[in-house]
């Protein structure tokens, strides 16, 4: 899932604000022909927001899933503008592939708060614990309706259809079949990113506290099917699986160099470090890049706020770069289609230019906003 980065809390309620603009601008009845600053103060001090005008207040999404189906789960979030603290608002909201609203909740929250987060799954929504425990999660079908989930005191080995909830230690793991949330069985000691793909091979970053190279670790249902040491100098960051494909950054002190990537399972490694990505131009540190790998195994990379590259084919040697129809602050991949956030990273009421979510089914040629999304 795509959930936009934020770097501090102030950050969180600027998404929030400025998302509203365009709603506000746009109008619609839950505004009453307010000002984008008056609707937004009342909807995040609303103790029982509904979920329309938080919608409207936000105007676009914070985060978005996708279920087997094609139907969204979006996320909305509004915090406190002038000040790190104080209230906020949150809302989902689930679209079907027709662009249909099928159900929508919206809740009172607080500025300290975090935006909830949601994983897809084949016939719904897996809702990512907010804390470092499992405590939180719940399953939402397609309709909306709320269902319990089973926390596993005891790991579990990865399997086909199993979902990654959390990839920043402590992991995180869901098993649909049985609706578990569990920790992965087998992961390195220090093991610090976690990334499952869609044949059930949980891939590690595994970054000992010794003079020992970074390694990547791949292994299925808690047995170790191999390992790959990142080369010297470099340390492994942004960790990515699927189609056959696997990726890590290769970072440098605070610069991202390159990408060491596999294919064919782990088979084959190679080290790119340009292919047509003009590595040395990442401004912002190895934790504003934005690394995925769709499900035809071609790799998407970029840098939030910055320029964006997609693979030529599977082998993942060469990129190009496609442009987007705004800034992105948060860019993901769903199956083969991408998808971008814009918003702005400062707290104000200001619009941002070609704010809103957008979607590329043809490799980010062209673009669309989402339908129900705003």
């Amino acid at each position: 899932m795509m959930w936009l980065r934020r770097r501090t809390r102030r950050l969180a309620g600027a998404a929030g604000a400025v998302l509203a603009l365009v709603a506000c601008s746009a109008g619609s009845s839950g505004g009453g022909g307010e000002d984008r600053e008056t609707l937004y103060k009342r909807v995040i001090n609303d103790p029982h927001p509904k979920p329309d005008e938080v919608i409207e207040a936000a105007g676009a999404p914070a985060g978005v899933a996708r279920a087997g189906d094609g139907s969204l789960l979006l996320t909305y979030w509004a915090g406190n503008v002038e000040d790190d603290e104080g209230p906020a608002a949150f809302a989902w909201r689930i679209v079907s592939p027709a662009g249909r609203t099928v159900a929508q909740k919206a809740n009172h929250a607080d500025s300290e708060s975090q935006p909830d987060r949601f994983e897809g799954l084949k016939d719904g929504f897996v809702r990512v614990p907010p804390g470092e425990g499992s405590d939180g999660a719940y399953v939402l079908d397609l309709r909306g309706k709320r269902q319990p989930v089973t926390v596993s005191k005891k790991a579990l080995g990865t399997r086909p259809g199993d979902v990654m909830l959390s990839a920043i230690e402590p992991s995180l793991i869901y098993r649909p079949a049985t609706r578990t949330i569990a920790a992965p069985a087998g992961v390195p000691e220090y093991g610090i990113r976690l990334a499952v793909d869609e044949r059930g091979t949980a891939w590690s970053l595994d970054q000992p506290l010794t003079d020992d190279p970074n390694r990547v670790v791949w292994q299925r249902d808690g047995r170790t099917l191999g390992s790959r040491d990142v080369p010297d100098p470099y340390t492994g960051g942004v960790l990515t699986a699927r189609g056959g494909t696997a990726a890590v950054t290769l970072n440098r002190s605070q610069d991202v160099r390159g990408l060491l990537v596999a294919t064919e399972g782990g088979k084959t490694w190679r080290v790119v470090n340009g292919g047509g990505v003009p590595w040395r131009e990442f401004k912002l540190g190895p934790e504003a890049v934005a690394l995925h790998a769709r499900s035809d195994g071609r790799l998407a990379v970029g840098e939030e706020g910055g320029r964006y590259w997609l693979a030529d084919d599977r082998s993942n040697r060469r990129f190009h770069e496609f442009k987007t129809p705004a800034k992105f602050t948060s860019f993901d991949v769903h199956g083969t289609t991408l998808y971008g956030i814009a918003d702005t990273t400062t707290a104000t009421y200001e619009l941002a230019k070609g704010e809103g979510l957008w979607a590329s089914r043809d490799d980010g040629r062209t673009w669309k906003r989402v339908k129900g999304a705003s």
